[in-house]
């Protein structure tokens, strides 16, 4: 993942012999993995001896609900073992890192540790990234892939979306502990499903077009079928998974879609790619109406918009279309808070989508805004038809 950190843009001072070998990379298979994947119950007590095994001095960045609702336990755990405590302000932005990079440095951090949803989880990724030090994740709701991957997005200080910073390894630990998640709001999880679906759908997409992945390379054999297993775990084990976070118990059907969440959907579309699904929901980011929905069902519209962008079959769109309603996943515009929204203004999310450094391009078919526009549209559509029907 450094090369294309390190490469994009920068050809231009490259001597000739450094370009044939950025080429070459280029050219290979790659595949990125975090250190370890730990789940089980009762983990968070274990992650003072785990921060401990990479550095002496220990920082946890986290949210004020997580501090307040879950490490509020294991207050006297963690002082014993002199590890810092500190706020996240909430949003992963330049303002927020520069913040935190700062704390690290002044009081000489060894590890540290992202715990919470994506974006306190990508801000620690960063900081450890830019501070040289290993990253412990510790996700307290499965509502992303971003735990395990070595990519984080970087947002506006008002939540737009702007950038992807890429790490030069993955976390050295991520450590899910399923007590935790069993207690978490059930739209999380549903939230997280939403962002899994897209995974075989991107990963497919980009071995079709020999697009890239998010690590610089093309897709091992590895990273594909765990896509596709990603998918497969979903549809078998979705509805009983929600089942189980609304009744606050801990299932093998739990177990098995928060490890499709986290891990299977993290390596899948690092070392995949991504398409039509995160790009919608880039486009999206940047109506205000939206910024009230979570980032796994933003991407679940653009999941079923990157179906008609592509001329998806009717079965396999049924399929999903019915996935979606059956566990409560965003089917419509209405669905994310744009129910009068324009043409016009739908369109500046369109061409948002649509931007050159966006993984649409590596759809099989051609990429406009208006083609964009249209599969919005068309979504949203049969996505009222299938919420009419279910009704």
């Amino acid at each position: 993942m450094s090369e294309k950190k390190i490469f994009s843009g920068e050809e231009g001072s490259m001597t000739e012999s450094t370009k044939t070998h950025s080429s070459n990379l280029h050219k290979a298979n790659k595949a990125v993995f975090p250190g370890k994947y730990i789940q089980g119950e009762g983990l968070i007590q274990e992650l003072p001896d785990l921060m401990k095994s990479f550095g002496k001095k220990g920082m946890i960045l986290s949210s004020p609900t997580v501090i307040k609702t879950i490490l509020s336990e294991h207050t006297a755990l963690f002082e014993k073992e002199d590890i810092y405590l500190e706020k996240f302000s909430g949003e992963c932005c330049e303002t927020e890192i520069e913040r935190c990079l700062s704390i690290a440095s002044e009081r000489k951090i060894e590890v540290l540790a992202g715990m919470g949803g994506g974006k306190v989880i990508d801000t620690a990724k960063i900081v450890a990234d830019k501070a040289g030090i290993p990253v412990i994740i510790v996700p307290t709701i499965a509502s992303t892939d971003a735990p395990c991957s070595g990519c984080a997005v970087i947002y506006t200080d008002d939540g737009v979306f702007e950038s992807v910073y890429y790490q030069k390894m993955n976390p050295q630990v991520v450590l899910v502990d399923m007590q935790v998640m069993a207690n978490a709001p059930t739209r999380f999880l549903v939230s997280g499903m939403g962002d899994a679906l897209s995974t075989w759908f991107e990963a497919r997409s980009c071995a079709a077009s020999q697009s890239m992945n998010e690590c610089g390379g093309h897709s091992t054999m590895a990273g594909l079928h765990l896509a596709k297993l990603c998918y497969d775990i979903l549809l078998q084990y979705g509805v009983a998974a929600k089942l189980a976070s609304e009744n606050k118990i801990i299932t093998a059907a739990l177990n098995h879609v928060v490890e499709a969440n986290t891990l299977l959907s993290g390596i899948g579309f690092e070392s995949s790619g991504l398409a039509t699904a995160h790009s919608v929901h880039n486009g999206l980011s940047a109506l205000e109406e939206t910024h009230a929905y979570f980032h796994g069902e933003k991407v679940a519209f653009g999941v079923l918009t990157g179906l008609h962008l592509t001329d998806a079959l009717p079965e396999e769109m049924n399929t999903v279309y019915r996935f979606c309603e059956e566990i409560g996943l965003p089917t419509t515009l209405a669905d994310i808070g744009l129910k009068a929204c324009s043409r016009d203004k739908l369109m500046l999310a369109a061409i948002k989508a649509c931007a050159p450094q966006e993984g649409i391009h590596h759809e099989a078919v051609a990429i406009n805004p208006e083609k964009v526009l249209f599969a919005m549209i068309a979504a949203d559509a049969m996505g009222r038809r299938f919420s009419t029907c279910a009704t």
